[in-house]
């Protein structure tokens, strides 16, 4: 039985460490299950430094060294594998998770010292890799949803890897190898609500794979059935949603298992707070045809989790008993019945994607929300006793003034403010698809240092909005958030002036990222061509 070494890299560091790593949870779960022995080091948890990574490198002789993570994780990731190597020459080292499955080639270029990745879900991928390496044997292309290297350094793809379908066969995460109560516990407020915020136990969930939207800006990475393996120039390449070529396949647990669990988790960690990490629980309860939600909160009275606050109908406080819960919405999903009946539940707050109130704007974002389901949603939520909680995004490709004064309008109406995210396109997503070309001109042609330069969206990086650069961006942001509008429609006279568009005008320059660049253009002589929308 092999050796393994999970590492979780550091994530957020202007962050405490708030989430313990689901994907490496279960997968030591299942690979424990079949019997390897198991360590992890929690690098998030601990944030230690190098020294301490050195002596867990050193402490036994791995067989395996596996690391994940999202794409901005990458920089710790690239340091962690570089140690890996000098202090566990033995080992194999695999990675994977949605920083290796967005860009299966070109990180194992970026990071030579990674044996084989894992493209999209693991769970039996890594298994099986692990009983390769028992039989002696390292062909890992034999293996599907693999990236691993041949002959003279050639990448070799295994064939792609199927989804797993039946997700309740799938056991609970292996809690136990986390520093639950030195850290994670600790850091178990959220700030979104009441509820949230006087958490003292705090774990979370992932009920569901995948979501049934088309968000340009989003990425799935393989686990909605968006990935398809391309031939290109004799070279196996892997690509996500591009425009006209979306494919989703659903997939979630029974709300059986969903309940089951979490009793589990209440009666073994006394938690009093579940976090569901599923990317929209509405788009579920939707394709389930409006019953899973519901099932799920007739369950949850049964067994016995619903908080005593909202049992006995008075004010939530520390003598409170049972567990609250929070998750993702869509504005078009959320209807007063299911929002009630999550309320009655323990639902303490919702996360509701907004993006923009600017309708010219949300037509390109492929959500299917508009301005007046965004509100409604939002006063629905709140009628029922669920915070709402909005998140926005500004430097969408046709971002203009307009819309900036839309989302500011919007706010007085609600009786909000949002700072909203900025517009970024993560690899695996249809707008970095349409606009990599684009980015990589923005960091001199090393996407490595676009990668490297990444983070949670909160500060700006490549720019994919036609009308504004990134200080334009920050500047107006600041104003939006200070309701000056003033000095906005002070610049917006200077914007006009400087790119020839007259006062009345529509202030949008446009140009179609897929299609051709006029002849000038591409030669780089001539006016760019402007398309007035």
């Amino acid at each position: 039985m092999a050796k393994v070494l999970f590492i979780n890299p550091v994530v957020r560091q202007e962050d405490v460490p708030r989430h313990v790593p689901y994907g490496i949870a279960l997968l030591a779960s299942i690979v424990m299950n079949k019997g390897h022995l198991v360590q992890i080091y929690d690098q998030n948890a601990w944030r230690k430094g190098p020294e301490v990574l050195k002596q867990v490198l050193l402490a036994d002789d791995w067989d395996v060294v596996a690391l994940g993570g999202i794409t901005t994780a990458y920089g710790a990731i690239k340091a962690i594998v570089k140690d890996a190597r000098a202090y566990a020459p033995k080992a194999t080292i695999v990675l994977g998770g949605g920083v290796l499955t967005s860009l299966p080639s070109e990180m194992m270029e970026f990071m030579p010292e990674v044996d084989v990745g894992v493209i999209g879900e693991a769970f039996v991928t890594f298994p099986e890799m692990l009983a390769m390496l028992d039989a002696g044997a390292r062909n890992f292309s034999k293996i599907d949803g693999t990236i691993s290297r041949g002959p003279e350094g050639k990448l070799l793809f295994g064939a792609p890897r199927g989804l797993i379908h039946d997700l309740d066969n799938l056991p609970y995460p292996a809690w136990d190898l986390f520093p639950l109560e030195e850290v994670y516990f600790k850091n178990s407020q959220v700030l979104f609500s009441e509820e949230g915020m006087l958490a003292r136990r705090r774990l979370d969930v992932n009920m569901s794979y995948g979501c049934s939207l088309i968000c340009r800006y989003c990425y799935h990475l393989g686990i909605a059935g968006d990935m398809r393996y391309v031939e290109k120039d004799g070279k196996t390449t892997v690509e996500f949603d591009k425009p006209g070529t979306y494919t989703r396949d659903i997939r979630y647990h029974s709300p059986e298992y969903v309940v089951r669990l979490v009793k589990h988790m209440f009666d073994k960690y006394a938690i009093d707070f579940i976090g569901f990490l599923d990317e929209n629980l509405m788009t579920m309860d939707k394709y389930s045809g409006r019953t899973w939600m519901k099932e799920i909160c007739r369950l949850w009275l049964e067994a016995g989790l619903q908080p005593t606050c909202i049992r006995d109908g008075v004010e939530h406080s520390e003598q409170c008993r049972g567990v609250h819960w929070s998750g993702t919405s869509h504005a078009t999903l959320s209807n007063p019945e299911i929002l009630k009946t999550m309320r009655q539940a323990g639902c303490s707050h919702l996360v509701y994607g907004y993006e923009s109130f600017s309708p010219h704007v949300m037509k390109t974002v492929g959500k299917g929300a508009t301005p007046e389901t965004n509100m409604r949603s939002f006063f629905n939520t709140l009628s029922v006793g669920i915070r709402p909680i909005p998140n926005q995004i500004i430097g969408f490709p046709i971002e203009d003034f307009a819309s900036l004064y839309q989302n500011m309008e919007a706010w007085k109406t609600l009786g909000i403010v949002v700072k909203p995210f900025f517009a970024t396109p993560y690899p695996g997503s249809e707008w970095f698809a349409v606009y990599r070309d684009r980015i990589e001109e923005q960091y001199d042609g090393d996407l490595e240092k676009y990668i490297l330069d990444l983070g949670d969206a909160t500060k700006i990086t490549a720019v994919i909005s036609h009308n504004f650069n990134a200080v334009e961006l920050l500047g107006l942001r600041e104003l939006m958030i200070a309701f000056d509008y003033k000095r906005i429609r002070e610049y917006e006279k200077y914007w006009r002036h400087a790119h020839g568009i007259p006062e009345g005008a529509p202030s949008t320059i446009f140009v179609d990222p897929t299609k051709p660049k006029p002849a000038a253009a591409a030669a780089g002589g001539g006016k760019r061509r402007l398309e007035l929308l």
